[in-house]
């Protein structure tokens, strides 16, 4: 027995070394980087002294029966499992692999160079990091080689089978998506799509109430997704709580794009889109101005098409929400990584207007892995660890099943997206850009604006966000909510979950609004809903009917645009 465990600690120092090696090869590809080698000096040796604590340490504690008693869950959810902790070489291969990330995050963080450069190195080490967790490899997880000694290896035949399962739909499991399907048990509130073109369908929503608000809401959800995020179930759906509270609601299906789309232009998105729905929604209602709702880049296109809108001479925004949307977009956190002239060049050339086979199409699942990658730990390896390694499907989640419904982009559209806010940050300058004929200038743009941010999002930072203070010109109101860029935004007051901040004054900096903002708990949505009401209008007898004589109703909501897959 004692040989036994004389070998495990033998084990764990050769996948120690492994990563100790690892280590070695960034180090290398690294070596041609600007590093203080002073710097360098004190890490290398913190390491050395952290590595031979963490191996005489684990030499100390070790028991004749393999076992450690006293031993304590590692704090890293990956490791947290009993079995880590209880069996020593696994406790030692997670521990060395900690300290190894840790040290190459120090490296990493220590580079010298431009902010861009910083950024790359940091993401790009980051992600090997994940990848090479101990808790990803079979051989080094006891968490899941006890499950397959106690399912007689069943565990490894259904991880497999999930694997290959996985292989053939070209992406991993996040969610059963067999649960679940649109306009059955996720997108059901009901309504009617009043009128399509060819890039999106307009659904209006049957009220809930005998009297509605004279002015209606017309939302504007992200055309990288499909807008039931706002409408996943009956009581988390934004959608049917802006019904409940009297606003008669209209919502933009946009249509997943195919090749016959794959030529449409930044320009055909705003004149065909919303700036196209805001006329009927004006026919429909007989209102010429009314309330306007964007989400993400939905966010960024209802407030171009405002813009030129404005150039014309028209306002048609009685107020203007935004949803963790970006208008400036000089700081854009983690996805600054992948923008600069080369990466825009290459997509102009091979999707776009230039590409000598003529403009084709992001595919969808290309976004979806780009963003899964933004947190890999969470999104990607997670799930290679339960469906492949412990063979558990993973449950039934409408958020994720949303999340994996990929929506296609036409390639010009994307490019010019991607040139003017990402890599120049015009769209934020006066004059600067040519939109559908007009310069565009959002300060001209008069609605009062409601603008809302979620504070650890890693996609529209939360003090980027705040930078549409400053662009817009109308009576303001800044709110910040917990949670990240999804979760912050869905979260229903039924459920009395996070919190949200609140300041009635606009600091110059963000830092500034929170340092004096007030925390208050539960959902953001009351906050904007009481907003929304003073901006409203009277009530008024609710339609009987969807539509009009000009706009009938062409299909139930939710209608087919947004059933189509990438």
């Amino acid at each position: 027995m004692k040989a036994k465990h004389a070998s495990q600690p033998a084990e764990s120092a050769d996948s120690a070394r492994a990563l100790g090696a690892a280590v070695g090869d960034i180090w290398k590809s690294m070596s041609g980087l600007n590093l203080p080698m002073q710097a360098v000096a004190k890490m290398q040796g913190d390491y050395l002294k952290q590595a031979t604590d963490l191996w005489n340490g684990t030499l100390m504690h070790l028991q004749p029966d393999g076992a450690r008693p006293d031993a304590k869950p590692l704090a890293d959810r990956r490791f947290a499992a009993a079995d880590w902790a209880a069996n020593p070489a696994a406790a030692y291969t997670a521990q060395m692999y900690l300290l190894n990330a840790r040290t190459l995050m120090q490296m990493a963080e220590a580079v010298e160079g431009d902010e861009k450069t910083r950024q790359r190195v940091r993401f790009a080490v980051q992600q090997w990091i994940d990848a090479v967790s101990p808790a990803n490899f079979l051989a080094l997880n006891p968490e899941a080689q006890r499950k397959a000694l106690d399912t007689q290896g069943e565990s490894i035949a259904a991880g497999m089978r999930q694997l290959w399962d996985d292989l053939q739909k070209g992406q991993v499991s996040q969610t059963d998506t067999t649960v679940f399907e649109v306009g059955r048990n996720v997108a059901t509130t009901e309504g009617s799509v009043v009128f399509e073109n060819e890039l999106f369908q307009l659904i209006e929503y049957k009220p809930l109430s005998a009297r509605v608000h004279e002015l209606p809401v017309l939302f504007i959800p992200p055309c990288i997704n499909k807008f039931y995020i706002m409408d996943l179930q009956p009581d988390n759906s934004l959608i049917r709580y802006t019904v409940e509270q009297g606003h008669r609601v209209f919502v933009v299906s946009w249509r997943n794009p195919d090749k016959s789309l794959a030529a449409k232009t930044w320009d055909d998105y705003i004149e065909q889109g919303p700036i196209r729905a805001i006329e009927v929604v004006q026919a429909i209602t007989g209102q010429d101005r009314f309330n306007m709702l964007g989400f993400c880049v939905g966010g960024t296109i209802i407030a171009t098409a405002l813009a030129v809108l404005a150039a014309r001479g028209q306002q048609p925004a009685t107020s203007l929400t935004l949803l963790t949307t970006l208008l400036d977009f000089e700081h854009t956190g983690i996805l600054d990584v992948f923008v600069d002239e080369p990466s825009v060049q290459l997509r102009e050339m091979t999707i776009g207007e230039q590409s000598p086979s003529g403009p084709g199409l992001l595919k969808g699942k290309e976004l979806a892995t780009t963003f899964s990658f933004l947190r890999p730990n969470d999104l990607v390896w997670n799930y290679v660890v339960g469906n492949y390694l412990k063979g558990e499907a993973p449950p039934p989640f409408d958020l994720l099943y949303w999340n994996g419904d990929a929506t296609n982009l036409p390639g010009p559209m994307y490019c010019w997206y991607l040139r003017h806010t990402y890599l120049q940050n015009e769209l934020k300058q006066p004059g600067k850009l040519i939109v559908c004929g007009e310069k565009i200038d959002l300060g001209r743009v008069e609605a009062p604006v409601f603008i809302y941010a979620s504070r650890e999002d890693h996609i529209v930072p939360w003090t980027a966000a705040y930078g549409s203070t400053r662009i817009m010109q109308g009576k303001k109101r800044f709110v910040l909510g917990a949670s990240g860029h999804i979760a912050g935004v869905i979260n229903p007051p039924s459920k009395n979950k996070r919190n949200y901040w609140t300041h009635d004054k606009l600091p110059a900096t963000a830092e500034e609004w929170f340092d004096s903002a007030t925390e208050k708990p539960g959902s953001w949505w009351t906050d904007w809903s009481g907003w929304l009401k003073g901006h409203a209008g009277k009530q008024v007898p609710a339609p009987k009917a969807p539509g009009n004589r000009q706009y009938k109703p062409i299909e139930p909501a939710p209608g087919r645009y947004v059933k189509a897959k990438a």
